[in-house]
Protein backbone atom coordinates (compact mmCIF):
# COMPACT_ATOMS: atom_id res chain seq x y z
CA UNK A 1 0.00 0.00 0.00
CA UNK A 2 1.46 3.33 -1.05
CA UNK A 3 2.82 5.37 1.83
CA UNK A 4 2.52 2.57 4.38
CA UNK A 5 5.90 1.60 5.76
CA UNK A 6 7.01 0.09 9.05
CA UNK A 7 10.31 -0.88 10.63
CA UNK A 8 9.09 -4.11 12.28
CA UNK A 9 8.74 -6.71 9.54
CA UNK A 10 8.47 -9.70 11.93
CA UNK A 11 5.25 -8.61 13.65
CA UNK A 12 2.50 -6.92 11.67
CA UNK A 13 0.32 -3.97 12.53
CA UNK A 14 -2.65 -6.31 13.08
CA UNK A 15 -0.81 -8.99 15.06
CA UNK A 16 0.34 -11.52 12.46
CA UNK A 17 3.82 -12.95 12.92
CA UNK A 18 5.06 -12.05 9.43
CA UNK A 19 8.54 -13.42 10.10
CA UNK A 20 7.01 -16.88 10.48
CA UNK A 21 4.89 -16.72 7.34
CA UNK A 22 5.54 -19.00 4.36
CA UNK A 23 4.80 -16.11 1.98
CA UNK A 24 7.53 -13.93 3.49
CA UNK A 25 9.96 -16.84 3.84
CA UNK A 26 9.36 -17.67 0.16
CA UNK A 27 10.05 -14.07 -0.86
CA UNK A 28 6.49 -13.40 -2.04
CA UNK A 29 5.71 -10.74 0.57
CA UNK A 30 8.01 -8.15 2.16
CA UNK A 31 6.03 -8.20 5.41
CA UNK A 32 3.67 -5.62 6.83
CA UNK A 33 4.75 -2.16 5.71
CA UNK A 34 7.54 -3.54 3.54
CA UNK A 35 6.82 -1.25 0.61
CA UNK A 36 6.72 -2.77 -2.87
CA UNK A 37 4.51 -5.81 -3.16
CA UNK A 38 2.30 -4.97 -0.18
CA UNK A 39 -1.33 -5.76 -0.73
CA UNK A 40 -4.00 -3.17 -0.18
CA UNK A 41 -5.00 -3.48 3.46
CA UNK A 42 -7.90 -1.83 5.27
CA UNK A 43 -6.03 -1.99 8.58
CA UNK A 44 -2.95 -0.31 7.05
CA UNK A 45 -5.23 2.40 5.64
CA UNK A 46 -6.72 2.81 9.11
CA UNK A 47 -3.22 3.22 10.58
CA UNK A 48 -2.39 5.93 8.05
CA UNK A 49 -5.56 7.76 9.09
CA UNK A 50 -4.73 7.41 12.81
CA UNK A 51 -1.30 8.93 13.25
CA UNK A 52 0.45 5.89 11.74
CA UNK A 53 0.30 3.68 14.82
CA UNK A 54 2.93 0.92 14.59
CA UNK A 55 0.61 -1.71 16.14
CA UNK A 56 -3.17 -1.72 16.43
CA UNK A 57 -2.98 -2.09 20.21
CA UNK A 58 -1.54 1.45 20.32
CA UNK A 59 -4.79 2.84 18.91
CA UNK A 60 -7.33 4.19 21.37
CA UNK A 61 -10.10 2.29 19.57
CA UNK A 62 -8.42 -1.13 19.85
CA UNK A 63 -9.97 -3.68 19.78
CA UNK A 64 -12.37 -2.33 17.18
CA UNK A 65 -14.95 -4.15 15.06
CA UNK A 66 -12.19 -5.33 12.69
CA UNK A 67 -11.09 -7.75 15.41
CA UNK A 68 -14.42 -9.51 15.85
CA UNK A 69 -13.80 -13.16 14.95
CA UNK A 70 -10.27 -12.34 13.78
CA UNK A 71 -8.75 -15.52 15.20
CA UNK A 72 -11.37 -17.97 13.86
CA UNK A 73 -9.78 -18.81 10.51
CA UNK A 74 -6.34 -18.75 8.94
CA UNK A 75 -5.02 -17.67 5.56
CA UNK A 76 -1.56 -18.76 4.42
CA UNK A 77 -0.44 -17.83 7.95
CA UNK A 78 -2.23 -18.73 11.15
CA UNK A 79 -4.43 -16.02 12.62
CA UNK A 80 -5.24 -17.86 15.85
CA UNK A 81 -2.90 -16.00 18.20
CA UNK A 82 -3.25 -12.44 16.93
CA UNK A 83 -4.99 -10.98 19.97
CA UNK A 84 -2.86 -13.01 22.37
CA UNK A 85 0.36 -12.02 20.61
CA UNK A 86 -0.60 -8.33 20.55
CA UNK A 87 -1.30 -8.50 24.27
CA UNK A 88 2.09 -10.14 24.79
CA UNK A 89 3.80 -7.41 22.71
CA UNK A 90 1.89 -4.71 24.57
CA UNK A 91 2.77 -6.09 28.02
CA UNK A 92 6.39 -7.11 27.33
CA UNK A 93 7.10 -4.25 24.96
CA UNK A 94 7.58 -4.48 21.22
CA UNK A 95 11.39 -4.81 21.54
CA UNK A 96 11.13 -7.85 23.86
CA UNK A 97 8.43 -9.42 21.71
CA UNK A 98 10.60 -8.72 18.66
CA UNK A 99 13.49 -10.63 20.21
CA UNK A 100 11.18 -13.61 20.83
CA UNK A 101 9.99 -13.49 17.22
CA UNK A 102 13.56 -13.21 15.93
CA UNK A 103 14.49 -16.35 17.89
CA UNK A 104 11.43 -18.18 16.57
CA UNK A 105 12.31 -17.09 13.01
CA UNK A 106 15.87 -18.39 13.43
CA UNK A 107 14.57 -21.75 14.67
CA UNK A 108 12.14 -21.88 11.77
CA UNK A 109 14.95 -21.24 9.26
CA UNK A 110 16.97 -24.06 10.86
CA UNK A 111 14.03 -26.47 10.68
CA UNK A 112 13.36 -25.62 7.06
CA UNK A 113 17.01 -26.11 6.17
CA UNK A 114 17.63 -29.35 8.09
CA UNK A 115 14.25 -31.03 8.83
CA UNK A 116 12.09 -30.29 5.81
CA UNK A 117 11.34 -33.08 3.37
CA UNK A 118 9.79 -30.60 0.96
CA UNK A 119 6.37 -30.99 2.56
CA UNK A 120 6.78 -29.45 6.02
CA UNK A 121 7.13 -25.71 5.35
CA UNK A 122 3.57 -24.77 6.33
CA UNK A 123 3.59 -27.28 9.18
CA UNK A 124 6.71 -25.73 10.75
CA UNK A 125 5.39 -22.20 10.17
CA UNK A 126 2.18 -23.08 12.03
CA UNK A 127 4.01 -24.96 14.81
CA UNK A 128 6.51 -22.19 15.50
CA UNK A 129 3.71 -19.61 15.34
CA UNK A 130 1.30 -21.35 17.71
CA UNK A 131 3.63 -22.91 20.27
CA UNK A 132 5.24 -20.93 23.05
CA UNK A 133 8.95 -20.29 22.68
CA UNK A 134 9.78 -22.57 25.64
CA UNK A 135 7.87 -25.45 24.00
CA UNK A 136 9.81 -24.88 20.78
CA UNK A 137 13.10 -24.78 22.66
CA UNK A 138 12.20 -28.09 24.32
CA UNK A 139 11.52 -29.70 20.95
CA UNK A 140 14.83 -28.37 19.62
CA UNK A 141 16.62 -29.82 22.69
CA UNK A 142 15.03 -33.22 21.97
CA UNK A 143 16.17 -33.00 18.35
CA UNK A 144 19.72 -32.16 19.49
CA UNK A 145 19.67 -35.02 22.04
CA UNK A 146 18.59 -37.50 19.37
CA UNK A 147 21.40 -36.30 17.12
CA UNK A 148 23.91 -36.62 19.98
CA UNK A 149 22.68 -40.12 20.89
CA UNK A 150 23.07 -41.27 17.28
CA UNK A 151 26.60 -39.92 17.26
CA UNK A 152 27.53 -41.57 20.59
CA UNK A 153 26.07 -44.92 19.52
CA UNK A 154 28.15 -44.89 16.37
CA UNK A 155 25.12 -44.41 14.14
CA UNK A 156 26.17 -40.93 13.05
CA UNK A 157 27.52 -42.34 9.81
CA UNK A 158 24.13 -43.93 9.13
CA UNK A 159 22.45 -40.67 8.26
CA UNK A 160 18.71 -40.44 8.62
CA UNK A 161 17.00 -39.66 5.36
CA UNK A 162 15.44 -36.26 4.85
CA UNK A 163 12.02 -37.85 5.22
CA UNK A 164 13.00 -39.62 8.49
CA UNK A 165 14.42 -36.40 9.98
CA UNK A 166 11.30 -34.47 9.01
CA UNK A 167 8.98 -37.15 10.44
CA UNK A 168 10.93 -37.24 13.70
CA UNK A 169 10.84 -33.46 14.19
CA UNK A 170 7.19 -33.22 13.15
CA UNK A 171 6.21 -35.89 15.68
CA UNK A 172 7.96 -33.96 18.47
CA UNK A 173 6.08 -30.79 17.50
CA UNK A 174 2.77 -32.67 17.34
CA UNK A 175 3.36 -34.08 20.83
CA UNK A 176 4.20 -30.63 22.23
CA UNK A 177 1.10 -29.18 20.58
CA UNK A 178 -1.12 -32.00 21.85
CA UNK A 179 -0.03 -31.20 25.42
CA UNK A 180 -1.38 -27.68 24.87
CA UNK A 181 -4.50 -28.78 22.98
CA UNK A 182 -3.26 -27.16 19.76
CA UNK A 183 -3.90 -28.59 16.31
CA UNK A 184 -1.00 -27.89 13.95
CA UNK A 185 -2.82 -27.22 10.71
CA UNK A 186 -4.32 -24.15 9.15
CA UNK A 187 -8.02 -23.58 9.88
CA UNK A 188 -9.48 -22.63 6.52
CA UNK A 189 -12.72 -20.74 6.25
CA UNK A 190 -15.45 -23.02 4.87
CA UNK A 191 -16.37 -22.35 1.27
CA UNK A 192 -19.66 -20.55 0.77
CA UNK A 193 -22.44 -22.74 -0.51
CA UNK A 194 -23.94 -21.74 -3.84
Amino acid sequence: MKGFEREDRLFSLCGLNCGLCPMQIGGYCPGCGGGEGNQSCAIARCSLERDRVEYCFQCGDYPCSRYEGVDEYDSFITHRNRKKDMLKAQEAGSAAYGREQAEKAEILRYLLEHYNDGRKKNFYCVAVNLLELEDIRNVMRQIAEQKKMRKESGKATEKLSEKERAAFAAELFRAAAAERGIELKLKKKPAKKK
